[in-house]
């Protein structure tokens, strides 16, 4: 006989109340990490569909994505005179804000090598690849186009020829891809004002920045293909030895992704995940407490016909893996239902649902230690209490 699932078909609302609490502690535990995941996937996004094995970036600075870089738009042609380069391609990315039919949008606009480079790695949802290397875009359905609008970006007007899903930058906000020339021609835009009063100035024309690239045809980064044979650490010591650039690999991106722009938010979310464990095995070792003290009658009763205390238990032991499990079985449903409504990508990795399951384990086994407690210090006389 199955005393702990009598007790709950006894009192099922309960049961299920108590299920559905401890469901929504699970939900924000997944959505915590979920969305950590997500950021991080977003983070790496470029950089493991882009398909470089180099990233050669501004001297001193380990851009683009984990701070900036600027570098000249004709190191490409430097750096194919090396040996042991099959490919390269320029690299820009920037963040615009910019009107489309009375609303105000934002995107992250990336520029593909055009026609090395015509958005392949893309995954299109609607539409085609770049065609053209000047006035055409393909958008990420997040920023709100449709296929064939046009939208003014800088001084020109561009055409949404292809539209993709799921392609967005760390902070979120969509991407648009258009050819490097015209991104470079989007991120120089100035007003007619401007230019005025820059030509009224002494010196106009000359850069005032710090840094030895004019910044009025940097590019992010220039990307590397290697030959299938070539010498990696050669083709990186003979970048280097320019003195103006710096050489990044793909691992190298991913770990001052993860290991440095991203630690803080990863150490936060550990944290308030660990908060909602701490939240959620006081939570069930009260509830399970309180269920054993309103079966003291009960349990004195068992004890007076004779039950062995392994069957008390049991009963108790049962009832609180049920009520973790009940409430991780709905928080997962709960999950697959409201976190695709999320406007950040929140990613359910099986494998930390292995682990959230694992801890839960672990915490109802500790909650119901009190239960336990409590039961066993019940005397059959109590029954005539």
């Amino acid at each position: 006989m199955n005393l702990g699932l009598k007790d709950i078909r006894h009192n099922l609302g309960r049961f299920l109340m108590t299920a559905a609490g401890v469901a929504f502690l699970v939900t924000a535990s997944i959505g915590m990490i979920g969305l950590y995941r997500g950021i991080v996937e977003d983070a790496l996004l470029i950089i493991d569909r882009i398909g470089a094995d180099l990233w050669v970036v501004q001297g001193g600075r380990s851009g683009p994505f984990s701070e900036s870089s600027a570098i000249s738009s004709d190191m490409d042609h430097r750096v194919e005179g090396i040996a042991g380069v099959a490919d390269v391609r320029r690299f820009v990315q920037i963040s615009q804000q910019f009107a489309f039919r009375d609303r105000q949008l934002r995107a992250s606009i990336t520029g593909v090598d055009y026609p090395k480079d015509r958005g392949e790695w893309v995954p299109l949802t609607a539409g085609r690849y770049l065609e053209n290397g000047h006035f055409e875009a393909i958008a990420d359905a997040s920023i709100g186009f449709g296929l064939g609008d046009r939208v003014r970006l800088g001084q020109d007007d561009y055409t949404i020829v292809g539209l993709t899903r799921g392609m967005v930058d760390m902070s979120g906000d969509g991407l648009l891809f258009v050819s490097v020339n015209d991104a470079m021609a989007i991120a120089q835009r100035r007003t007619s004002e401007e230019v005025l009063l820059a030509r009224k100035e002494p010196g106009a024309g000359q850069s005032t920045s710090d840094s030895s690239v004019q910044q009025d045809s940097k590019i992010a980064a220039t990307l590397i293909t290697l030959e299938q044979a070539a010498d990696e650490k050669a083709v990186r010591a003979a970048i280097m030895a320019w003195g103006d650039a710096n050489v990044l690999s793909k691992a190298d991106q991913e770990n001052l992704l993860l290991n440095q722009r991203l630690w803080r938010l990863r150490v936060q979310i550990l944290a308030f995940t660990a908060v909602l464990m701490l939240v959620m095995a006081i939570v069930v070792s009260l509830i399970i407490y309180m269920l054993t003290m309103e079966k003291r009658h009960q349990i004195a009763m068992l004890k007076l016909i004779g039950a062995r205390n392994g069957v008390i238990i049991r009963m108790i032991a049962e009832q609180s893996y049920l009520i973790g499990a009940g409430g991780l079985l709905f928080g997962l449903v709960l999950s697959h239902l409201i976190f695709p409504c999320f406007p950040r990508r929140v990613v359910i990795d099986p494998a930390d649902i292995g682990v959230l399951a694992l801890t839960m384990a672990a915490i109802c086994g500790f909650a119901s230690l009190f239960g336990i407690s409590r039961a066993l210090k019940v005397r059959a006389q109590e029954i005539l209490s």
